[in-house]
Parts: C-alpha cells; sequence; structure tokens
C-alpha cells in the first residue's frame, strides 16, 4: 500500500468514528469515554486541517503570492498557522 492511501485510509476511518460519535451524542446516548474520544479525535482533525492549510499557502508563497509569514533573526521566513507547522524551518547558520 502506498503511504499517501495509507494516510488517506486512516483520515477517513478517523472522520467516521467522529461523525458516528458526534450522533450518538445528538441522540445523548454517548457515553463519556465516546465524549472524550471525540474530543481527541476534534483536536486531531483540527491540527491535520491546519497543517493542510499550511502546505497549500507554503505552495502559494513559493509561486511568489504575498502571503502573510513570520519572520526571526534565527529562522527563514514560514507561514504559521495555530498547530499547523511541523516544526521551525532549520537555524540559519
Amino acid at each position: 500500500m502506498i503511504q499517501t492511501d495509507y494516510y488517506s485510509t486512516i483520515g477517513k476511518v478517523t472522520m467516521e468514528k467522529l461523525e458516528g460519535i458526534q450522533s450518538k451524542m445528538r441522540d445523548d446516548t454517548a457515553t463519556t469515554e465516546e465524549r472524550q474520544f471525540a474530543l481527541l479525535l476534534q483536536e486531531i482533525v483540527s491540527l491535520a486541517k491546519n497543517r493542510l492549510s499550511v502546505t497549500e499557502n507554503e505552495c502559494e508563497f513559493s509561486k511568489g503570492e504575498a502571503l502573510w509569514v513570520e519572520r526571526t533573526a534565527t529562522h527563514f521566513p514560514h507561514i504559521r498557522l495555530h498547530g499547523g507547522a511541523l516544526e521551525d524551518d532549520p537555524a540559519r547558520s
């Protein structure tokens, strides 16, 4: 299996599970454990959406589009969204 397919499948299953729990929450039949699990899944989904936004913005930035970037004395310009960046750029030598 290609890695992209693997991650796509994880995402699909995560969304299905979250939607199932949210349905139970609307019906007021979700357990306390399911409600806690839903919070975790919501956080994962939010982080994934932010990372996708960062990737999209970085792609636009690399094409020369004017986007907001954070600049510091020790790091290269990098587009920032809360929870979106996997890690900082390498320090300049």
